[in-house]
């Protein structure tokens, strides 16, 4: 890939695009889409979207003033445990909904990450960068909706050099039927399996007539009926290989969206959510309607 510009207002200025691509340092990313907004251009970023609300505000009110679409690569969308659990979910094979438990947990790769990563307010916090993925995933699969934040919590424990870096966050959120989610997106994992181990992106939904498991390392859902003896093991369609581009593509070029296809709306919103639960963390609060 050449590299022609080493100024993205430049860029702007003189390259004739529909759609600016940003991959830049979570803390710098907000404002690239806010200027490429600015510029009359779609976005698509790599999440987080951004790492502050004031950031999502004005995306927001870019891209509804200027009819502009905003894309966010939120891949678990995309992924045949989700696609098969929101099947089964959304087809009342195991009822409503009550609990959920998730843990995301990455390994920290403190060497070979990139130095802008432990800069401090250059990362946003460790559940806007992990957590978005099930804050966006979980009301996908289910149908619900987030409406509180009960608690949430980020600190420091492995990264003990960079002390401002809060690798462990853990969060209890409140759906609008009531349902209790629990989740677990620490930089905790070890380095050598962690995008391995078979507690990768576990997702546990505890439903009225029975439960159902994934797991991003899983060639299988599990299913366990209320009524069964036994755990099912249910084969998983193929996953949807970039879906959240196409889907992208489809609402610039004024396409209907196919029902369960992320739209701007969808992406704002979860980025806001998952902004107001980094924000709870940060200012340790607790029972934060969303």
């Amino acid at each position: 890939m050449d590299i022609t510009h080493d100024d993205a207002g430049r860029l702007l200025d003189e390259v004739d695009c529909d759609i600016i691509g940003v991959g830049d340092a979570f803390g710098l990313r907000g404002n690239r889409a806010i200027t490429a907004l600015e510029a009359g251009r779609h976005v698509l970023v790599d999440k987080p979207l951004c790492t502050s609300l004031q950031e999502l505000r004005r995306i927001r009110e870019l891209a509804m003033a200027k009819n502009l679409q905003v894309g966010c690569m939120l891949t678990m969308r995309d992924a045949a445990g989700t696609i098969a659990a929101r099947q089964l979910i959304r087809a009342g094979d195991i009822g409503e909904i009550h609990a959920i438990q998730f843990g995301g947990q990455h390994p920290l790769l403190r060497d070979t990450r990139p130095d802008w990563y432990w800069e401090p307010g250059m990362h946003g916090g460790t559940i806007n960068d992990i957590g978005i993925h099930a804050i966006d995933g979980i009301p996908h699969i289910t149908g619900l909706n987030f409406v509180r934040v009960e608690a949430a919590r980020c600190w420091n424990a492995f990264a003990t050099d960079v002390p401002h870096f809060e690798d462990g966050a853990q969060m209890l959120l409140t759906m609008d039927n009531g349902c209790g989610v629990m989740g677990d997106v620490s930089y905790h994992a070890p380095n050598g399996s962690g995008y391995s181990m078979p507690y990768y992106w576990r997702t546990t939904f505890w439903g009225q007539e029975g439960i159902i498991e994934i797991s991003s390392t899983a060639d299988h859902l599990a299913l366990t009926p209320a009524t069964a003896k036994q755990t099912e093991r249910r084969a998983l369609p193929a996953r949807n290989s970039g879906g959240y581009f196409r889907a992208f593509l489809k609402t610039i070029r004024g396409e209907v969206l196919d029902e369960g296809e992320p739209s701007t709306e969808n992406v704002l919103d979860s980025s806001e959510r998952g902004l107001q639960v980094q924000a709870a963390a940060d200012e340790n609060q607790r029972g934060v309607e969303l």
